[in-house]
């Protein structure tokens, strides 16, 4: 009689492992999605250009029409600017909100807990995570806001800068270096309720679904779990993220503060500024979502071995 085959499982992944698979998923996400985040930043950046205008035609109408107009007017290699700026983002905030993730998880839930994880102890490691991220990574993020908000300028007028390096060296010349951290408030807040809402909801949505009969942990249920973690975030990150694209988007004192960008929003443009770009910040979110989330999966794979249960 055959032996019967014993269950596999694999080895844990160690600390450098885990950093490594997620900033590398992060920056293939980034790649595939920075375009949607480019026409976002731009949708969200348009009533602010506009307040004060009467009877001004809006130039970006909708996702579509907002990649159309730039790879219009500006070539299509203008969706991805701001990739440089994207991707040191990403290999320093990917991999560590999402790296750090399981390690402050376990050490919430505390060694001698037995069964899944608490949500509320998820949400406070993905909101732990993603404060002290982009606490490292802010100037990142700015960067690659101001490189995005430039439209096609007038012939003869000069960029503000000419790359993602010039644009660091620059900021902290003219503005100062603290100014790298220029909506450092929003920032923390959007980065850290989007990654609780992201991998908190992913961790969960695929917890729920591997309990059900038909599910197993392969790419159906990564990819439902992608795209739940996506359509959370999105929903519950969108006021703080258009609040921190307006006060990155310029370099002038426009705002006095979090506060007053969103009392002055709200004043200006109405409650539904805070969604404005709701679909392409969807699209991208919950695209990129399933991008990275696919890629860390099979990534991880590689710093890990299959051995007997």
């Amino acid at each position: 009689m055959a032996d019967e085959k014993k269950p596999k499982t694999r080895t844990p992944i160690s600390l450098a492992g885990t950093f490594i698979s997620s900033a590398f998923s992060a920056s293939v996400a980034e790649v595939c999605t920075i375009p949607l985040d480019t026409a976002k930043v731009r949708l969200q950046l348009q009533g602010k250009a506009l307040a004060g205008e009467v009877n001004v035609v809006p130039k970006y109408r909708g996702m579509v029409g907002t990649i159309a107009t730039i790879a219009r007017e500006e070539g299509t290699i203008s969706l991805w600017r701001g990739i440089v700026p994207g991707l040191h983002r990403q290999i320093l905030f990917g991999g560590l909100r999402i790296g750090l993730y399981e390690p402050v998880k376990n050490l919430y839930i505390g060694p001698n807990h037995v069964g899944d994880a608490p949500l509320h102890k998820k949400i406070a490691a993905g909101l732990t995570t993603g404060a002290l991220a982009i606490a490292v990574a802010s100037p990142t993020d700015l960067v690659k806001v101001r490189l995005q908000a430039e439209g096609k300028l007038p012939p003869g007028v000069p960029r503000r800068y000419s790359g993602a390096m010039n644009a660091y060296s620059t900021i902290a010349k003219q503005e100062g270096v603290t100014k790298l951290w220029t909506g450092l408030g929003p920032n923390v807040a959007r980065n850290a309720i989007i990654n609780a809402a992201e991998l908190a909801s992913y961790d969960q949505v695929k917890q729920t679904l591997l309990k059900l009969p038909g599910f197993s942990d392969n790419v159906v249920t990564h990819l439902l779990s992608g795209l739940g973690a996506g359509f959370i975030a999105v929903c519950v990150g969108s006021p703080v993220d258009v609040v921190k694209s307006r006060m990155m988007g310029s370099s002038s004192t426009a705002y006095k503060g979090t506060v007053d960008c969103f009392v002055q929003t709200l004043k200006n443009d109405g409650l539904m500024a805070f969604y404005k770009g709701f679909l392409p910040n969807f699209a991208r979110i919950g695209s990129w979502n399933v991008v990275m989330f696919l890629t860390l999966e099979q990534t991880k794979k590689l710093f890990t071995k299959e051995v007997e249960a």
